[in-house]
């Protein structure tokens, strides 16, 4: 399944799969995966987002609900906790680049981040 045309939610339900045999995205590809993604970039064979908070436990709070996503997905971001802030980095570390898993991932971290911090979405 690709991302091109998809909704962040759409994105989002999708299930992160095993990755034997699958080549990792070009930058091309990857940034068209982005674009349901706002401020997620690219960056050394990986993409990243940091998430801003209003306080040191809310930061907290997400980055452990992120993990717990990536349990279930068996998916696992890097995750930096800093005051008020969490970056979240994903790679495929199998492919030594970029999958579908990590667009799928990051859409379930943004969606995370909506609900926990009552942000709305632009």
């Amino acid at each position: 399944m690709g991302s091109v045309g998809l909704t962040i939610e759409e994105l989002a339900s999708g299930e992160c799969a095993p990755c034997e045999g699958v080549k990792p995205f070009t930058v091309d590809e990857a940034r068209e995966a982005l674009k349901p993604l706002s401020g997620w970039i690219i960056r050394d064979g990986s993409i990243e987002k940091e998430f801003r908070f209003k306080s040191y436990l809310a930061g907290l709070e997400f980055a452990c609900a992120v993990g717990k996503i990536a349990e279930v997905e068996n998916h696992h971001p890097d995750l930096f906790i800093g005051w008020r802030r969490v970056k979240v980095v994903l790679s495929t570390r199998a492919i030594k680049g970029l999958s579908q898993n990590d667009f799928v991932m990051a859409a379930k971290s943004e969606l995370e981040y909506y609900r926990s911090s009552g942000s709305q979405r632009s």
